[in-house]
């Protein structure tokens, strides 16, 4: 009988890898910078300068700040266009779109709850 006790007994921690993840996700989604960004690259706008433009209140710091650690967490990446001008755009990655999706989801559904609406 302990055998079978030991094999149902649940884990006394997070593993590592879990914590790890979760942390992740808490800097991207936890951060209210993060999802306006991954949010307006959804939307089309590439461009540092249009993000600044287009994300009322965020600053160039905290911008590239964040971009940086979206590329870092490969939910978006980053191309560099040479040319006359040279120019920097952003797009999401596939994780970064499935991500997008679900935070797109849950401001729906914050947007229905405080409506007070029901779908």
């Amino acid at each position: 009988m302990k055998t079978k006790r030991a094999a149902t007994k649940k884990p006394q921690h997070l593993p590592l890898t879990e914590r790890t993840a979760y942390r992740r996700l808490e800097d991207v989604v936890g951060c209210k910078w993060s999802a306006a960004v991954l949010a307006a690259i959804g939307r089309g706008v590439t461009r540092p300068g249009q993000l600044e433009r287009f994300i009322p209140g965020i600053s160039t710091k905290i911008l590239t700040e964040r971009l940086r650690k979206l590329v870092d967490y490969r939910l978006i990446t980053r191309t560099e266009i040479a040319g006359k001008v040279p120019r920097t755009e952003y797009a999401l990655t596939a994780i970064g779109a499935k991500l997008n999706t679900i935070i797109e989801s849950i401001r729906d559904l914050d947007e229905e709850h405080d409506a007070g609406t029901e779908p």
